[in-house]
């Protein structure tokens, strides 16, 4: 006989815990993820755009404007980095790596600031540009812009490898719950239908109640006192227990 009623709420309640851990704890990796790469590829850019301000400082002393253009074309090749300018100490273009021509978006913003922007130049994509001054920006300045969809392309596979583990262990989890689940459930099964036969012809006994009257745990107990009840307490003693006769 089934007892699958019993175990609905506590099978329900396995289910919501583990669909609670796995939603925590993809939402923090998502944010986590998220975060960290794009303050590594915010701080690799910077790094990159201070190098080249680093390297281009003789060039400019020099006004050698080629091998300015050569440098900026061997950092672009870098994964993740889309465009690279140098603007002068007058906001003037002295480099760039845009193929035909510099687009408005660049051409409207502030040639010397350097703080983080984020841009959406069309059809190129999306961009976080950074900024890096040459000389304390008396030079001019190095501008670097980091494409984001690469950036969020990467993001992407570290969550989604993560959620895939993630999913891996709930679905364990919830089918080793349900073998638990199950494991408790076999006994007090037998149990149940130890007391339908008992009730139906209290002098049967049989192989499957010497295994529930020998148990130690409280199935056994349970199985014991039905068989006190309907009158077989007299003719069966556990296993190592005294016999008692009642007065």
């Amino acid at each position: 006989m089934k007892i699958e009623k019993l175990f609905q709420k506590t099978r329900f309640g396995i289910f919501a815990l583990f669909g609670m851990i796995v939603l925590s704890t993809s939402l923090l990796c998502i944010y986590t993820v998220d975060t960290q790469l794009s303050s590594e590829y915010e701080s690799n850019t910077r790094n990159i755009a201070q190098s080249i301000a680093d390297s281009s400082v003789d060039i400019l002393l020099n006004r050698n404007l080629a091998s300015l253009q050569s440098l900026i074309d061997q950092f672009v090749e870098i994964q993740g980095i889309r465009y690279i300018y140098i603007t002068s100490e007058r906001g003037e273009f002295l480099a760039h790596t845009f193929v035909p021509g510099i687009p408005r978006e660049i051409l409207g913003s502030d040639p010397s600031s350097t703080e983080p922007v984020e841009r959406r130049i069309p059809g190129m994509g999306d961009f976080i540009e950074v900024g890096s001054p040459i000389l304390a920006g008396v030079a001019g300045t190095v501008h670097v812009g980091m494409d984001m969809d690469i950036v969020a392309l990467k993001i992407q596979r570290a969550i989604g490898q993560q959620v895939i583990l993630i999913s891996i262990l709930l679905v364990l989890g919830v089918l080793a719950s349900i073998w638990l689940v199950n494991l408790a459930a076999k006994p007090l099964g037998g149990l149940l239908d130890y007391a339908v036969r008992v009730a139906a012809d209290p002098e049967k006994d049989g192989a499957s109640e010497d295994e529930l009257l020998t148990r130690d745990d409280e199935v056994g107990d349970l199985a014991r006192l039905f068989r006190y009840v309907s009158g077989h307490s007299s003719g069966w003693k556990k296993p190592g227990a005294p016999t008692t006769r009642a007065p």
